[in-house]
Formats: structure tokens, C-alpha cells, sequence
């Protein structure tokens, strides 16, 4: 930004020239001001231009264009005059920096700020399409980064949809690097090519480089790469992955529309997508260069401070496009750049109706959105209150409205780092106290399927106390609620995620969720060697009992349609003060009267069995290595084996076969104790623990693939190894979609065509929790923790 030198005009139409912007092949951009107080970017013609008639008629054109162009996330034309001596275009100003600058200053963004970030991207593209045109020139230096949202500037090269354009076909116009395949190549480009653009931009936000190569190739390198080469997204954090690549697909036919990606990144609103959007750093650098830009004052008007004073009150100024830079703040008593009118609907919501339900949005489920940017928000300070404010109070209070925001988000960050927010814009809250949370189980709930690659959003996300959860068992769902165990146990709301009850000192490290007949079992909290049943809807307790005198009660292991089955310790055959034996017992889940106990031999530990009950077989592992079947009726042993060198896993039994993991993977059978068959990896390194439905078995391998197995043969169906994830340590199915849920390390929710093994999304919450994911359906949710971490998605 540069002072007015002695050839620059002072005047445009009833705007007073501020500073100098930039300058271009058209002509010269500056910073103005009109009567009202209101901060604009002016673009003025070259005088040798201005004297071309075809060139008038061109500018005309684009005039016509950027005035057909109206949203929030435009910057839009607020006067112009193609019939001048100097033909001008005026739009309004936008506070902020452009992408490039910022991603220079500040490296890759987070990514909650590039979901918001696409999400308000793809809003500027659905209305730019609506308006029947192509921007054909969207790029990191077009796209402005506001405290309200991004902004895409610049349709100098815009064309219309129905064929009427400025430019002709076979030539190549726009940014290499940036552009999509059909465009680089010369051939008429549609409104999926600013989707593969808008791809290629976000590449750039979350990993600071170009998709295609950075800036010391070639123009025809990166035009090369563009069309032939794959892009690299290195460094895309997972959740975003598929959406950037779905965006970047060579065919046009296969990229998303621009309101599917609104929808799928914004289920919730705008509103709630763009709150606190922007890392505390670049929002104080908005904030501080938009007050030097509200301070200015025309060369020749009077002021408390030289110009110079002024701009470097600020700092540098952001790099503005050289086409039209687009900036604005309006003035007292104007609604904001791309705000509603008095009484118009909020964005993205029809007249006189409610939003439409997004991904993630059930019918009558969007929370109340935060403070739009049309009023000031909580702990805005006005200044100027009452009376008619000077224009330098107005201006500061438009910046009072506009920031309120940014500058709290700026002084929240004094004296400490910035917290990265979970980036599924919705409450963090805490567990809620004990309550009722109002409602049942959910039922006809109707999520829209997003495009592929874009994985839902979380309904709500509660955060448990740390180390108050036991993040390696699995989620028990029931009657409209998730229990989560843990100490105290609570039972959340599936629907609004409020905590329906919580007992404290009744659930032990690591208990599983033993369930039957609206009961789970548990062995007692207090040690005392009873198993108690407590109502799931209550959490109230049903009933306790005791094997006996001497025998206490050490774990749960399974449960079948008759019995809950404990591992016990009998303290009336010991052989030292420390040593004593072993038992596996069988406890009626309805009376809570002993069926059976048998003892184990000596030398096996009381809290290593990991068991599953399968029609009249109790079938369990230990640390010893074995594994061990037996007589659900009567408890006899009806055989034994050693395993190798895993234990720590529970056996997974279906269609009479126990299946044990390892290097290869191997069907017993669970009556007989003989092999059916077995897996071999295919030169990958081994496989983890199995899961099966309906005749296939689904398994990952060491290498976080995912196998499809037909249990009866043992036969590989399909194999997906496209995870950006660690491999699922357990799986679901519902109708034509496996649910995963992986590891600590690198982990998250994966969504995978049955039929295919094709991966349709990957949800994370990039929290390093260093815990595994799990996961349970309920209706149409699909609840999910991640250590502490408790979510709610669209089973979608």
C-alpha cells in the first residue's frame, strides 16, 4: 500500500482516493472512501485503455458480471461507472489478508480453519454458480481471510455458463498449479473446474505448499502435473483427505457440487462452521490492520497523524490481487458485506422456513447458532453510543461489530498459546451432571448420505474427565442411551448427549458392559467378590450375588441368552497367603443364582480371560496362551490348545468356527478343536482380531488393510488397503456400509462400501488422546469414543 503520488486522481465519482493498492495490466487499484464512511477497493481503467472500444465493452462486461455475483462469501460491486472518462469499479473493502500471505506468515492452517475455510469457499462458488458463472481463476492470492469468513475476490476472467465469454476456447486462462485438467488443457471448462481449483486451495491451507509443486517449477511442469500427475497431500489431516480428493478427480463428472461440500462441512450453519475459524495470530493481524485501515484519512483531509504515522501503525499491508482486490467495512447503522438485510432470513435458510437438515442435522436438531456477525457479540465494546458519531467513531465502532471476534480471540491469546479447537463445531462442554436427558430411543431420523470422501460431523461431543473412562472396552447402547465405562459409569442421552444418570464406585478399571434383558452385570465395585445387576435405564441396582463363602468374584467375561459368566477366585484352595485357584463360573441373569462353577488349573491368573458365549460353547483366551472351550450348560471343558503368543483378545465365534489372529489367520472348529481352515496374508505381516456378520468375516492386517473373508471357505472376497488410518481393531455393519474403529496411534472412524471394500470416509478428531477409537449404532447414530472423547455421528 503506497501513498497517492502527484499523477493519481483524488476523486472517483463521490469517492476520496485513500492510497495506492497496486497496479495491473488494467490499470491502477486504490483504497477510497465514500461520503458515508464506507471503505472500498476502486479499480481504475489505464487512460490509454479507456480510449479502446472494445476494451470499454470488455470492462463493461465485467462489470456486468461482478454485479451478478451477490453473497457473503463475495466481495461484491458496490458502484461503478463504465461510461467514466476513466471507467472505475468499486467494491467493498475486506479486512484481512489474502491466503498466500498468511499461509507465508503463519505456515499450513489447522484444520478446523481450512474446514471452515472450504466450507465458506464452497459457499462463494455455489453463488457465483447460481448467478450462471465460472470464476476460472480461484487461487491462494483470491481468497481474503476475514474475521467473518473467507472471502473470493477477482472475476476478471469469470465467463458465463450459458456460453457467453470473454475468452475462447484452446486458450489457457488462469494460474497454473491451480487450475483444473480440462482448463489446462485448453477445453471448455464448467463449474467443476473451480471445484478441482477449490481442492488444489485447500491443499495448499493445510500443508503450506502446492498440490502440484511449489513455486520454482515451471509453468509447463505444473501444467503437466496437473493434468497427468497425481497430487501430493501429504500432511492432510485425515478427516479432510477424502473431500480434497474427491475435489481433485481428473473426470469432472466425479467432483462434488459446490452445496455438497457447504452441507457436509457446515451440517450445523455457517454460523457455527466460521465461530472462532481463525488461529489467535492471524485474527489479531485482521484486527490491528483493519483499525490502521478504519484510521485513514484522504492526503488532504485533516488529521490527528501523518499518513505515514498511520500505515505503520498497522504494519504492511496484505498482497491485494491484481485484478480486484476486494476488501470492505460498511458504515454505522449497514448491515456487513454479505449480511442479510432488516428482517431477510439468515444464510442458508429459506424464507420463512427452518434450515434444511444437512449431514449430521437431523430434521429440528440444529442447535441455536452463536452470535451472528450482524450484532456485536458478548464483550463487544461500543463506542460512540448515542448522539451522531464523527466518521472517525463510526468507522470504529463498524470495526467494533465486524471484529468483535477476532479481537476477543486476539485477547484471549495474551500471555498464552493458542488452543486448537476440536474442529466439529459443536459443544466441548464437559460431562453434564446427573439428569434426564429427554429423550428415547432415536427413531426415524433421516441424514442425507454425503458425497464421497466427506465424512459427517459429529450431532455432539462431550468431553469426560481424563483417565475417568476405560477406552479399550466396548460402548453398550440401550434404550436411547450409551453407556461408557468408566469410573463414575454414565449413561448418556444418544440424542442430545446429556447424561441420563452417573454412579460413581460401581464400575471397575476396565469392566466390560455385560448386557441382557435391560440389565448389565458388573462385579461389584467395593471388591467385595459379588456380581450386581443394575438397571440400564436407571442405573439403579437390580439385585447382588455371591458364588459362595469362599469364592469371590474377579471379572465378567460373557453372556448368553441364560447365563452371565464370571472368572471367580476361591480363597479355600490356596497354596501359599498369595497363591490361590482359579474358577470360571456361570450366574443365572435373571434370578442371580449360581448354574455351575469349575476351577481352572493352577498357575492361571484371575483377571486374563477375555470369553465369548456362542450356543452352548463358552469359548475364552488367557495369559497362558490357551484357549479354551467349553459346556455352557454344565461347564465341563470340552478341549484346550495353546495359541502362540497372543492372548490379549477376545475369541470371535460364528458359524461353529473360532477364529485365532496371528501371522496367518485360522478357522477352528469350536466343537471338534481342529483346524478348518487357514489365511495366509499374502505377503503382508499378519492379521489382528476378526469380526463377522452374516457369513463374512471382516479383519484387518498388519499392514491396515482390511480383508472381506467368506467364513465358509476362508476365501479373500476384497481387500482395502486406501485407510489414511491406522487398520480397525473392530468393526460394525449397517445395510451396505462397514463401520471401523481404529487404533491409538493414528487412528479415527472409517466408512467402507460391504460389497467393495471401497473407503467412503474417514472421520478424526486429530486430538492426541493415545487411546483406540470405539464405536455402537443406535437408530440411525453411530456413537463413537476416543479415549475421554464422546461423540455422536450420522450412521451414514
Amino acid at each position: 500500500m503506497d501513498t497517492l503520488r502527484a499523477d493519481d486522481p483524488r476523486e472517483l465519482g463521490t469517492y476520496r482516493l485513500l492510497r495506492r493498492l497496486g497496479a495491473g495490466g488494467m490499470g491502477r487499484v486504490y483504497l477510497a472512501r465514500s461520503p458515508g464512511g464506507r471503505t472500498v477497493a476502486v479499480k481504475v481503467v489505464r487512460p490509454d485503455l479507456a480510449a479502446d472500444g472494445d476494451f470499454r465493452a470488455r470492462f463493461r462486461h465485467e462489470v456486468e458480471i461482478a454485479r451478478a455475483v451477490s453473497g457473503r462469501f463475495t466481495a461484491p460491486v458496490v458502484d461503478a461507472d463504465p461510461d467514466a472518462p476513466l471507467p472505475w469499479l468499486a467494491t467493498s473493502y475486506v479486512l484481512g489478508p489474502d491466503l498466500t500471505d498468511v499461509v507465508a506468515a503463519h505456515g499450513a492452517l489447522p484444520e478446523r480453519t481450512v474446514r471452515a475455510l472450504a466450507a465458506g469457499l464452497g459457499a462463494a462458488l455455489r453463488d457465483i454458480h447460481a448467478a450462471g458463472l465460472v470464476h476460472r481463476d480461484l487461487k491462494p492470492s483470491n481468497v481474503l481471510l476475514a474475521a467473518d469468513g473467507p472471502r473470493l475476490i477477482d472475476f476478471g476472467i469469470a465467463r458465463a455458463v450459458d456460453g457467453s465469454r470473454m475468452t475462447q476456447t484452446g486458450v489457457v486462462v488462469g494460474s497454473p498449479g491451480y487450475m483444473s485438467p480440462e482448463q489446462a488443457t485448453g477445453k471448455d471448462v464448467g463449474t467443476a473446474g473451480d471445484v478441482f481449483s477449490l481442492g488444489s486451495v485447500l491443499a495448499f491451507a493445510a500443508t503450506g505448499r502446492g498440490a502440484f509443486g511449489d513455486g520454482t517449477a515451471s509453468h509447463a511442469s505444473l501444467l503437466y502435473q496437473v493434468v497427468h500427475g497425481e497430487a501430493d497431500l501429504t500432511g492432510v489431516p485425515p478427516s479432510l483427505l477424502g473431500l480434497i480428493r474427491a475435489c481433485l478427480m481428473k473426470d469432472p463428472a466425479r467432483r462434488p457440487a459446490p452445496t455438497e461440500i457447504v452441507t457436509a462441512l457446515a451440517g450445523q450453519g455457517i454460523d457455527a462452521a466460521l465461530h472462532d475459524w481463525l488461529p489467535s495470530a492471524v485474527a489479531s493481524t485482521i484486527a490491528t490492520h483493519a483499525a490502521g485501515i478504519l484510521d485513514l484519512e484522504a492526503p488532504d483531509a485533516p488529521s490527528h497523524a501523518s499518513p505515514a504515522q498511520a500505515a505503520s501503525a498497522f504494519g504492511p499491508a496484505p498482497t491485494m490481487a491484481t485484478g480486484t482486490p476486494t476488501t470492505g467495512t460498511p458504515p454505522t447503522g449497514t448491515p456487513p458485506t454479505g449480511a442479510p438485510p432488516t428482517g431477510a432470513p439468515p444464510f442458508g435458510t429459506p424464507p420463512g422456513g427452518t434450515p434444511p437438515a444437512g449431514y449430521g442435522t437431523p430434521p429440528g436438531g440444529t442447535p441455536a447458532p452463536p452470535p451472528g456477525y450482524g450484532a456485536p457479540l458478548p464483550g463487544t465494546v461500543r463506542v460512540g453510543a448515542g448522539g451522531a458519531p464523527t466518521p472517525d467513531r463510526s468507522r470504529r465502532r463498524a470495526l467494533g461489530l465486524a471484529f468483535g471476534a477476532a479481537a476477543a480471540v486476539a485477547v484471549a491469546g495474551v500471555g498464552g498459546g493458542w488452543l486448537l479447537a476440536s474442529g466439529d463445531g459443536v459443544s466441548d462442554d464437559a460431562t453434564d451432571a446427573p439428569g434426564k436427558g429427554g429423550s428415547a430411543e432415536p427413531a426415524d431420523e433421516a441424514f442425507t448420505t454425503p458425497p464421497a470422501g466427506v465424512a459427517p460431523q459429529p450431532l455432539w461431543h462431550k468431553s469426560a474427565k481424563e483417565d475417568s473412562t476405560s477406552p479399550r472396552v466396548p460402548l453398550l447402547t440401550h434404550a436411547g442411551l450409551l453407556l461408557v465405562s468408566g469410573d463414575p459409569l454414565v449413561a448418556y442421552d444418544v440424542k442430545t448427549g446429556k447424561a441420563r444418570w452417573t454412579k460413581a464406585g460401581i464400575c471397575r478399571p476396565g469392566a466390560r458392559l455385560l448386557f441382557h434383558g435391560g440389565k448389565v452385570f458388573l462385579a461389584d465395585g467395593d471388591y467385595e467378590g459379588a456380581l450386581v445387576a443394575y438397571d440400564v435405564e436407571t442405573g439403579e441396582e437390580a439385585w447382588r450375588s455371591r458364588l459362595g463363602k469362599q469364592l469371590s468374584v474377579e471379572d465378567t467375561i460373557a453372556i448368553d441368552g441364560k447365563h452371565v459368566y464370571v472368572t471367580a477366585t476361591d480363597h479355600g484352595q490356596s497354596k501359599s497367603a498369595t497363591e490361590y485357584r482359579t474358577a470360571v463360573a456361570a450366574v443365572s441373569h435373571t434370578t442371580g443364582k449360581t448354574a455351575w462353577v469349575e476351577h481352572r488349573d493352577w498357575g492361571t491368573k484371575d483377571y486374563d480371560v477375555q470369553g465369548t458365549a456362542s450356543g452352548k460353547y463358552l469359548v475364552y483366551a488367557d495369559s497362558n496362551l490357551n484357549l479354551t472351550v467349553r459346556d455352557t450348560a454344565t461347564g465341563g471343558q470340552v478341549w484346550t490348545r495353546k495359541i502362540g503368543d497372543e492372548w490379549s483378545w477376545q475369541p470371535t465365534v460364528a458359524n461353529g468356527l473360532v477364529f485365532l489372529p496371528g501371522d496367518e489367520l485360522k478357522a477352528v472348529d469350536v466343537e471338534k478343536g481342529r483346524t478348518v481352515w487357514t489365511l495366509d496374508p499374502a505377503g503382508r505381516r499378519g492379521f489382528d482380531n476378526p469380526t463377522v456378520f452374516d457369513g463374512v468375516l471382516y479383519v484387518s492386517d498388519h499392514d491396515d488393510g482390511v480383508w472381506a473373508v467368506d467364513v465358509k471357505t476362508g476365501k479373500r472376497t476384497w481387500l482395502c488397503d486406501e485407510l489414511d488410518v491406522d487398520g480397525p481393531e473392530s468393526f460394525l455393519r449397517a445395510g451396505s456400509t462397514l463401520y471401523g474403529a481404529t487404533g491409538s496411534v493414528d487412528g479415527g472412524i472409517v466408512a467402507l462400501e460391504t460389497k467393495t471394500g471401497k473407503l467412503r470416509w474417514t472421520y478424526t478428531d486429530s486430538k492426541a488422546v493415545g487411546e483406540p477409537w470405539r464405536i455402537a449404532l443406535a437408530g440411525d447414530r453411530l456413537l463413537a469414543t476416543h479415549g475421554h472423547e464422546v461423540y455422536a455421528l450420522p450412521a451414514v
